[in-house]
């Protein structure tokens, strides 16, 4: 998925990617350690995805004003 792409989801809807990525990341981990994954790349692809769907998550909760840490 794309940043772009990212960036027209709900917060809502970010959750849910975040929850979907995570579970994903934990199969490949999973699968890799028991010797069945096809493509260690995805491992990495994964953990690039999370960090965008994060970013983005931030992003909109600095321009709510809200959650910033000050």
């Amino acid at each position: 998925m794309k940043i772009n792409e990212i960036k027209t989801l709900s917060a809502s809807e970010l959750n849910a990617r975040l929850r979907e990525l995570n579970m994903e990341l934990f199969n490949l981990r999973f699968s890799n350690a028991s010797r069945n994954l096809a493509s260690p790349v995805q491992i990495r692809n994964v953990k690039r995805e999370i960090a965008r769907v994060k970013t983005v998550i931030r992003e909109k909760e600095i321009a709510e004003g809200g959650k910033d840490g000050r």
